[in-house]
């Protein structure tokens, strides 16, 4: 008995409808660093796809010239510089109030960030410093300028800094002293050209804190006049020192006097024989280093 087997096809009409429209993205913006000029707007899969495109050379087989990475007066052949335009927290290292822009071969001092603290600015070109250079930074402890070829400071460059504690102007080319701010307790100008008409008869006579005081190996013929109490150390080694007074230390009036806080003064290397000036130290708590004989 044959078996007959009925097959059933079920169609089902499904209503044509229009497909939902693809979910819009929002275009991104690309722009070369430092400059005003956009690079097209791109979705992330636009980017994405044309990106493999890029060659290892950098150049692009697919995208337009205008998207290009780079200009096309780049040349990859050109040795790096170093870009002193840079913003100074891109050319220098700004870490918590300290700026650090030390070797990189700066001419002028850079704008500071307004909370500096501290200002390291070692081994560079600095020629001048100008009085608008630290109008607007009266946070300012600490600046260290040694090692640069500064010849030049404009009356009133650190009148503002009030704060100032510590000042390092050593192996530059000055051959005067700038006013000095109220509050240092540390100046260093050793190894410049200062002569002692470079130097002001008042200039430390105000400094009621300073305690450190380095002018070795310049040019001076004397001692700097009206030393303040507060002195702790004083060098003028290697100097053009020929006289010394009995009021260049103490009092000549006042034989009672004592420089208690004074512990060392350094003369040594300069053309003057400190036994011939003996009353000059009576009031010190021990003899200068130098030439006695």
């Amino acid at each position: 008995m044959e078996t007959w087997e009925a097959t059933f096809f079920l169609f089902v009409f499904v209503p044509l409808v229009n497909p939902a429209p693809p979910l819009q993205q929002e275009p991104l913006q690309f722009y070369e660093y430092d400059t005003d000029v956009s690079m097209g707007s791109l979705t992330p899969q636009d980017y994405e796809m044309q990106s493999k495109d890029i060659r290892k050379d950098g150049t692009n087989t697919s995208l337009d010239t205008s998207l290009m990475l780079h200009s096309d007066d780049s040349q990859l052949d050109v040795p790096p510089t170093k870009d002193t335009n840079l913003p100074t927290c891109l050319l220098c290292v700004c870490l918590s109030g300290s700026v650090y822009c030390e070797e990189i071969d700066i001419e002028a001092v850079p704008p500071l960030p307004k909370e500096t603290a501290y200002l390291y600015a070692r081994f560079n070109k600095i020629k001048r410093i100008a009085a608008s250079d630290f109008a607007d930074i009266t946070t300012l402890r600490r600046i260290d300028f040694s090692g640069n070829r500064i010849e030049e400071i404009e009356d009133g460059a650190f009148s503002k800094l009030l704060l100032l504690e510590e000042l390092s102007l050593a192996e530059n080319r000055l051959v005067k002293l700038p006013v000095l701010p109220p509050k240092l307790t540390t100046f260093n100008a050793n190894q410049n050209r200062i002569k002692s008409r470079g130097i002001k008869a008042n200039a430390f006579k105000k400094l009621t804190n300073l305690a450190y005081l380095y002018l070795g190996h310049n040019a001076l013929e004397s001692v700097p006049l009206n030393l303040p109490e507060s002195l702790r150390i004083l060098h003028l080694q290697y100097n053009n020192i020929t006289t010394i007074t009995d009021d260049t230390f103490c009092k000549s009036n006042n034989t009672r006097y004592i420089r208690t806080r004074m512990d060392e003064i350094r003369m040594e290397g300069n053309p003057i024989v400190l036994a011939k000036h003996v009353n000059a130290f009576s009031c010190l708590r021990m003899l200068p280093v130098g030439t006695y004989y």
